[in-house]
């Protein structure tokens, strides 16, 4: 190179910064990973999701179980509460007292006013020393005539054991079976608009043999004796068939008569209406002799009894026991339904 090349190149600047050495810098650099074999990470991937929605899935699960252990003991506490309040309702001690039974609702076997359930009422209250008196409040259309029956012969046969009154208090009515058990009584108040009275039996279904036989349906029932089919809703009633039924409400008819006749006495003023299924308001039952009374609960515990006090000793249920019956009396109810129904004092 000559002087004069050399002259003419240009002169760094001054404080310029120097230039990047391109071999050093590649010297610098890290070196890239090895390549990974090819669906070894998406598989590690799926892995890793496919275990943290299994911890996810177990913790929820073990939380559910823990729900459902606290409520199921929360119900188990619940239960037992409850058969606890009425073991310590019916089992209070208890000095001079009136001693109460409830009879409501329908009267039927396995129902809230069963003879079952009365009968338990009845005798506690009976066999407590403490009881002056008992009441037996009805508010009830009637029901079943072998219910109402058990339940009449048990209140009589107590009376003479124990030698304690009863009392009939009627609140809305006491109709057909429920009057039949209010006649066991000493004595039968009533309010003054109460229903008292209706002593009578019946027998109700319907009749669907001329249905069938209007849109062409054949009856195919097979019986081993000529009157097993008897009430059969599709089949025809013989007079022969009517006539037996007619004759077997007659019979209870007459028992009901004699019970309330038994029961009443001398009390009773009979008419020609007053078995004939009639019912009347609580005034015109006491012109009638068919109660003695006007009064209330407290009035036959404070004025009649003299012991104001009064305790309940009708059987409580609890409420597993209540859903059971109710889902067993409506499948019963259904299959009588099925069967035509059965006599009854209402």
């Amino acid at each position: 190179m000559s002087p004069q090349d050399d002259a003419s190149a240009p002169a760094p600047a001054p404080n310029a910064a120097p230039l990047p050495d391109p071999v050093a810098q590649a010297a610098d650099t890290p070196a890239a990973p090895p390549p990974m074999p090819i669906g070894r990470g998406s598989f590690d991937h799926v892995m890793e999701q496919f275990a943290r929605d299994y911890v996810r899935d177990r913790r929820s699960s073990r939380r559910w179980n823990l729900f459902f252990r606290f409520g199921w003991l929360a119900l188990g506490v619940f239960a037992a509460w409850t058969i606890h309040q009425d073991t310590t309702t019916s089992s209070a001690p208890s000095g001079p007292h009136s001693a109460l039974v409830e009879l409501r609702g329908e009267i039927a076997a396995g129902g809230e006013a069963s003879a079952e359930v009365l009968l338990s009422g009845l005798k506690s209250a009976f066999e407590d020393a403490g009881a002056q008196g008992v009441i037996i409040r009805i508010n009830s259309p009637g029901g079943s005539p072998v219910q109402a029956g058990i339940v009449y012969d048990e209140v009589k046969r107590l009376k003479a054991l124990h030698n304690k009154k009863v009392y009939a208090v009627v609140e809305e009515s006491a109709a057909s079976g429920a009057y039949y058990i209010a006649v066991a009584a000493d004595e039968i108040y009533v309010d003054k608009a109460s229903i008292v009275g209706s002593i009578g039996v019946l027998m109700d279904g319907f009749g669907f043999d001329k249905v069938l036989e209007k849109v062409g349906v054949e009856r195919r029932l097979l019986t081993a004796g000529e009157n097993k089919g008897m009430l059969d809703p599709y089949s025809p009633l013989s007079e022969k068939q009517r006539g037996y039924a007619q004759a077997m409400l007659d019979q209870i008819h007459r028992q009901f008569i004699d019970t309330v006749r038994e029961g009443r006495g001398e009390r009773l003023k009979e008419t020609p209406e007053t078995f004939s299924g009639l019912f009347w308001n609580g005034e015109e039952a006491v012109k009638m002799g068919l109660a003695d009374g006007l009064g209330n609960l407290d009035h036959v515990a404070r004025d009649v009894i003299k012991a104001e006090a009064i305790i309940d000793y009708t059987p409580k249920e609890n409420v597993a026991e209540r859903l059971a019956k109710r889902f067993g009396a409506a499948i019963g109810e259904g299959a009588v339904r099925a069967l035509g129904g059965l006599p009854a004092l209402r």
